[in-house]
């Protein structure tokens, strides 16, 4: 897509033109490639011939893609009884589609890369292209991946229900993904989840929209200018968003209120804690830990765990935190950067050194791996003086 035509008016038009042409008899394989047809014609025509509807022009163009589409494929010809007739243009009706696309998305069929991938193609309308770079493999792999995701969802009902928590975590693991490539998937994640916020009443998907905001809004303090990162205690808290924070904490308070706790809702009061604290030194981890034992009950998983060893170390000393790590397996991703940490906390430096080297040799990126190295570095210094 070009700079001549207003991009996030294109992607936020596309659940709604999709989910149109799929209501009307549509297969959705054949429906997404026609929108996807439709959003290029867009780029070549808006810029000299802006239409006045712009999603009634969509759906026109994309319906007459799919016609084409279907009555040039022989094994379809039986399909066009259904689908002969090209409806007048005129006024789109304003049905959200949205909720359905997402659910349709998030089929548990999918693997968690093609259902964030169809996500991000059929909800969030990003070309295959703009996810091959995301993701960094080659846009024919993307373009497979895609292929088989839509085959998968092409017979499901488009007007069965859905699992919530299973598109959350959807957009979850786009959240996490960040930025590379051209596209920003955080602020595509925070874009989509407010989507889904306005379409479904669930203090779920609020929990997660505020943590999405309260990350988000530390995101200017996590590097140095050379890329490197730095850790929360660190951070330069004058540069984290404050109306991001404030936003997140609202919405947060809001979901909390109605009193049906979730794992998003309790990580984002986490989250809030953080933000919360003028200095890293004023904290309140005891609270931090209380909320930590609320989402183990929720989720009792190793990661959680994992974390809560490093919040118990700093509300009841690294001894404990030790404590709490030691029932945790050590292949976990991340055990050996939390235990160089407490060990370092406990003045055990030269076992810290060796377990932060020992982290940045798993470390899942180059920014990890390097802040890793300059932390075992810089306590074999120190010991060596």
């Amino acid at each position: 897509m070009t700079s001549g035509v207003d991009e996030l008016l294109l992607r936020s038009l596309t659940p709604s033109v999709l989910g149109i042409l799929v209501r009307r008899g549509a297969d959705f394989a054949a429906a997404e490639d026609a929108v996807q047809d439709a959003l290029v014609e867009a780029v070549r025509v808006w810029p000299a011939d802006p239409p006045r509807d712009p999603k009634g022009w969509l759906v026109t163009v994309a319906w007459r893609r799919f016609l084409d589409a279907a009555r040039a494929d022989t094994a379809r010809r039986r399909r066009e009884d259904l689908v002969d007739e090209e409806p007048a243009p005129g006024p789109v009706p304003a049905v959200d589609d949205t909720l359905q696309l997402y659910f349709l998305c998030a089929h548990p069929s999918l693997t968690p890369s093609s259902a964030v991938a169809l996500t991000l193609r059929a909800v969030g309308g990003l070309t295959t292209r703009q996810i091959a770079q995301a993701y960094l493999v080659p846009e024919a792999t993307m373009a497979q991946r895609i292929s088989r995701a839509k085959r998968t969802v092409s017979g499901v009902r488009f007007d069965q229900p859905g699992d919530v928590a299973t598109v959350l975590r959807v957009l979850y693991l786009v959240f996490n993904e960040g930025y590379s490539g051209d596209v920003d998937l955080a602020a595509e994640a925070i874009r989509l989840t407010r989507q889904l916020a306005a379409a479904i009443d669930h203090p779920e998907v609020a929990g997660l929209l505020a943590l999405m905001l309260l990350h988000h809004a530390r995101r200017a303090a996590r590097t140095a200018p050379d890329g490197s990162l730095i850790p929360l205690a660190e951070q330069d808290r004058r540069r984290w968003d404050t109306t991001s924070i404030a936003e997140g904490v609202a919405i947060l308070q809001a979901a909390l209120a109605r009193d049906q706790l979730g794992e998003f809702q309790a990580q984002a009061a986490i989250a809030a804690l953080h933000a919360d604290a003028p200095t890293a030194e004023e904290t309140d981890w005891v609270q931090i830990v209380e909320w930590y034992d609320e989402l183990t009950r929720l989720i009792d998983s190793p990661v959680v765990r994992l974390n809560r060893a490093v919040a118990v170390g700093q509300a009841d000393g690294p001894r404990a935190g030790l404590a709490a790590l030691a029932a945790l397996d050590d292949s976990l991703p991340r055990h050996a950067a939390v235990a160089a940490y407490l060990h370092e906390r406990d003045g055990n430096l030269a076992t810290a050194a060796r377990l932060y080297a020992e982290a940045a040799q798993k470390a899942p990126n180059l920014a990890e791996r390097d802040h890793l190295t300059r932390q075992a570095a810089r306590l074999n210094t120190r010991r060596c003086h």
